[in-house]
This record gives structure tokens, C-alpha cells and sequence, in this order.
């Protein structure tokens, strides 16, 4: 058998026209159904993850901009009841959500006008702010757990896919008695190719999945640094009332 022959043999082995080009398309259509499964299941992935990655980098975006305006307004000297009076108004994030829950359990136990209250005021207040950032925390991190999956899972998704399609390449070698590379080149090509399917869906998450973390990470710091030093200035104010209060007992 002629070089020609056999190109043909393979082509047909394949379920592609003698001399037809193989392309990516013909690769996916040719693949047998379960390396199909795998290559849409990759790609749907794929987008899932980029649809996490495009929301998380624009609420990122907008989490440091809400930052940066409150801290602006807080550190400017404006008065915290007007500010908590503003705030409490509208829906918040970031260190004003941090803010609007301490005050919210500031101004609470000032109504009670018990002295008993002070006593465990600072430990309740540090309380809110731990709850307060683990909640918006939580809010940032959240899908990025997918991001994680799919950068660990898609390359062993595309593994199999990749046996499988090996596994069809030698069963066409088997039915057709022919070794020959123009035979299982195809059926090698289809399966490589969910491999590399695999891969283009895990890269992007692995390297979008740490930079999120990171970014998320420093936001978190950010709010913990604030919770400190808003906690600190409510404890000052702590003391002066305690001592006010005993001054007029």
C-alpha cells in the first residue's frame, strides 16, 4: 500500500474525506461522544470561570472605590453620628459596613444609659466588627472556591478524555489491521487535543484564583486595620463616658 493508501485509510479510520484538512472543528466533530462530553464540559468551565473572574475583578473594583470614599469622609473629621446617620440609610460595604455595625451597637447601649452596659460595650463592639468582616470577606471569596476546582480538575478532565480517545485510536488500529501512523494519527490528535482543552480552561483559573486570593486578602487586611482603629477611637469614648458617669453618681 502506497503513502497515499494509507493517508486515505487514516482519514477514513477517522471519519474525515480522503485529503481533507484537519482542523479543530473536524478534531472535535470526529471525536468519539464521550471525548466530546469532555471538550464541552471543559469549555463550559471555561466560561464559567471567566464569567467569576470578569464579576469579581469589577466588584473588587468597586469594594476599593467604597473604601476609598469612606475613608476620605471618615478621616476628614465630619462628625460620626452624621456620618452613621448617612450611612445607615442606604446599603454599604466594605469598612463603611464595618462602621454602620459598630455605631449601630455604639448607639444602642448609649440608649440603654446603663453603667453595667459600658462594662462589656468594648468586647461587643469588637464582636460586630469580627462578624462584620468575615461577612463582607465571605461576599469577596465567594465562587472563588470554582476557580480553584477548575484549575485542579480540568488537566485530570482532560486526561481522560485523552485515554479515552488513545483507547479508540488502538481499538481503529485492532478493527482495520493497520499500524500504520496515518491510521491513529487522527484519533492521537483528537485525544491530545482534549488535553489541551483541559489546559486552557485550568491556566487562566489557577493564575485569576491566586491574584483574586491575593487581592481579597489585602482587602481583608485593609478592613481589619480599620476595625482596629475604629475600635480604638470608640474605647476612648468609652472611657470618657464610664468616667463621666461615675463623676455624676
Amino acid at each position: 500500500m502506497n503513502p497515499a493508501d494509507i493517508a486515505a485509510t487514516g482519514a477514513a479510520a477517522a471519519g474525515l474525506a480522503p485529503g481533507a484538512e484537519i482542523t479543530l472543528w473536524s478534531m472535535f466533530w470526529s471525536a468519539h461522544v464521550v471525548v466530546k462530553i469532555v471538550m464541552i464540559g471543559l469549555l463550559a468551565a471555561s466560561v464559567w470561570c471567566w464569567a467569576i473572574v470578569i464579576n469579581k475583578v469589577l466588584l473588587l473594583r468597586r469594594t476599593q472605590k467604597a473604601m476609598d470614599q469612606f475613608e476620605e469622609v471618615f478621616w476628614s473629621g465630619s462628625s460620626l453620628d452624621e456620618l452613621y446617620q448617612t450611612l445607615s440609610q442606604r446599603p454599604t460595604s466594605g469598612t463603611a459596613s464595618l462602621f454602620v455595625a459598630a455605631m449601630r451597637e455604639w448607639r444602642r447601649s448609649l440608649q440603654s444609659g446603663a453603667a453595667a452596659s459600658f462594662m462589656g460595650l468594648q468586647a461587643r463592639i469588637e464582636k460586630v466588627l469580627d462578624v462584620s468582616i468575615a461577612r463582607e470577606v465571605e461576599k469577596l471569596e465567594s465562587n472563588l472556591l470554582v476557580l480553584a476546582t477548575v484549575a485542579s480538575a480540568s488537566p485530570f478532565i482532560g486526561l481522560f478524555g485523552t485515554v479515552w480517545g488513545i483507547m479508540t485510536s488502538f481499538r481503529s488500529i485492532a478493527a482495520s489491521r493497520n499500524t500504520s501512523l496515518a491510521v491513529v494519527a487522527p484519533g492521537i490528535a483528537e485525544a491530545l487535543f482534549a488535553t489541551a482543552i483541559g489546559l486552557f480552561a485550568a491556566i487562566p483559573a489557577l493564575i485569576a484564583y491566586n491574584k483574586l486570593q491575593g487581592d481579597v486578602a489585602k482587602k481583608q487586611a485593609r478592613l481589619e486595620g480599620f476595625a482596629d482603629e475604629f475600635s480604638s477611637i470608640l474605647s476612648r469614648q468609652i472611657d470618657q463616658r464610664a468616667a463621666h458617669h461615675d463623676q455624676a453618681a
